[in-house]
């Protein structure tokens, strides 16, 4: 007959020497612990952590140990599933053998592909941020390929924006042209214009000068006699 409990508790002395910084001892009965497991460091020094907790069941190896992550550092929900399905593959594979270094094992040397996936991740992701600035760079530098759709589409924008400046200039220009006055329009909307040129007389005074040169005596003037004239007939003036 198994001694069940025999096997465990060599079991959990043999853990806790092969994980003496990460094996914990939860509770004797039933019997479980934790065991904290760290993928091997990548290039860049990333690394991603898991605690799992086993209990073990009455009937444990026969049985196979309860199991749960009680915490994960730098992995994705799609890294906790992958886990959990190993966990139970690899226990159904190890019935009736003790069996929580095997599970372990399994699940170190997944969280080194783990690791390995997010430098793939990582290389990609630059790559496609390159890939993007690159594409932005040729967008600014070649601009966008003109077809025969984007052409009329510009030219329609192009010609409505040219109407509507006309419109705005031909509105713009009919309106000076309505507030332009006339001669007339300023004459009958400014009374006082008929008398300004007065008015500027009556302010002048006597402060008006008039340059005599302008004239001549009227001694300096040579205007000829009418009895000198050759042509001079005083018949006719009587006979007007």
């Amino acid at each position: 007959m198994t001694d069940y409990g025999e096997e465990q508790r060599n079991e959990l002395e043999a853990l806790e020497s092969i994980y003496p910084d990460s094996f914990t001892v939860l509770s004797e009965n039933p019997p479980s612990f934790t065991i904290t497991v760290t993928s091997e460091a990548g290039e860049n020094d990333e690394s991603v952590q898991t605690t799992l907790k086993f209990i073990y069941p009455g009937n444990y190896p026969d049985e196979a140990p309860l199991y749960e992550l009680l915490s994960q550092e730098s992995l994705e929900d799609r890294d906790v599933t992958d886990i959990l399905k190993l966990l139970q593959e690899q226990a159904e594979e190890n019935l009736g053998m003790v069996m929580i270094f095997t599970l372990v094992s399994a699940v170190q040397e997944k969280l080194n592909e783990i690791v390995d996936q997010i430098k793939t991740r990582r290389e990609e992701e630059k790559k496609q941020q390159e890939k993007e600035a690159e594409e932005a760079e040729k967008q600014t530098f070649h601009g966008t390929p003109v077809t025969i759709e984007t052409f009329l589409s510009w030219k329609a924008k192009f010609d409505a924006e040219l109407l509507e400046i006309k419109r705005k200039k031909m509105k713009e220009e009919e309106q000076s042209g309505k507030n332009k006055l006339t001669g007339k329009q300023l004459f009958e909307r400014d009374h006082n214009l008929d008398t300004s040129d007065i008015q500027f007389l009556e302010d002048a005074g006597n402060s008006v000068e008039v340059d005599e040169s302008l004239f001549q005596e009227m001694d300096d003037l040579e205007l000829e006699d009418e009895e000198d004239d050759p042509d001079y007939n005083p018949v006719h003036l009587d006979s007007d």
